[in-house]
């Protein structure tokens, strides 16, 4: 595999076990957060190995054991993934979501407007961030015809805060209010990455996001990021302002979801 690639799919995977308790254990790392079971990204599989049919029932097998506080199992997939694994999980009947891996190598295209960008750094912050991720997770849902659940933002929130150090989050204040947040991390390996991007329905299209963006890629630089990574929903339209602002796309990655709740 593309030593790039590589490491960008490294990064996005780390970002997300940040905070976690994780294990290697038949063939794959395990994310677990036993306080958090119904917080997806803190509960799941990466870095999946098996491919013979005993390998991947073993696998199985141990994730419904490990997995057992939760209501869900989750294996996410990438281009390292076997396919004979993968396959499997269709046999199965679980769920894919589907994530765009692009990579920013150069300097980001476009100059920002001025917003007041705030590191989250104490409770007032982190209450900040929790109202408006709340509405990030209801306003998802709402598109999806679901219950909005904003009660679940909330405790995003609190596994996001354990991520942190050494993710840094950040808030874009519009007339001294919180109307958006991202996050910044340089990584492991010399690729960062800026993650879980949202504005206000109210405050869009204003430069919010660009501003966002711009901070914490040099955020990322500073702290010994080159190049930077940003995963995107394909099905929704930041990817096309991520492109405009010179992110390539490089990969696509999948999530594979299944109940338990049976």
């Amino acid at each position: 595999m593309d030593r790039l690639l590589a490491a960008a799919l490294t990064v996005n995977q780390d970002n997300l076990a940040l905070g976690n308790e994780t294990f290697e254990a038949a063939g794959a790392r395990f994310v677990r957060s036993i306080a958090a079971p119904d917080i997806y990204d803190a509960n799941h599989v990466d870095r999946l190995t098996a491919s013979t049919p005993a390998e991947i029932d073993a696998l199985l097998e141990r994730a419904a054991l490990e997995y057992a506080h939760c209501q869900h199992l989750r294996f996410d997939v990438d281009p390292s993934t076997p396919p004979e694994f993968e396959a499997r999980l269709h046999l199965d009947g679980y769920v894919a979501s589907e994530g765009l891996v692009s990579i920013l190598e150069g300097e980001l295209v476009g100059e920002p407007q001025r917003f007041d960008v705030r590191e989250v750094s104490d409770d007032a912050g982190w209450a900040a961030y929790g109202n408006l991720k709340a509405l990030d997770w209801a306003a998802s849902r709402e598109r999806l015809g679901q219950a909005p659940q904003p009660e679940v933002g909330l405790r995003m929130t609190a596994t996001e805060r354990e991520k942190s150090p050494p993710r840094r989050y950040w808030l874009a204040l519009v007339d001294g209010v919180p109307r958006g947040f991202l996050s910044s991390w340089e990584g492991n390996a010399g690729v960062g990455q800026v993650e879980d991007l949202f504005v206000h329905p109210d405050y869009r299209h204003r430069g919010v996001a660009t501003a966002l963006l711009h901070h914490c890629v040099a955020d990322c630089r500073a702290h010994g990021a080159g190049p930077v990574a940003i995963v995107a929903d394909p099905t929704d339209t930041p990817k096309q302002m991520y492109a405009a602002m010179g992110w390539r796309p490089i990969a696509v990655i999948r999530h594979y979801r299944i109940s338990t709740n049976l």
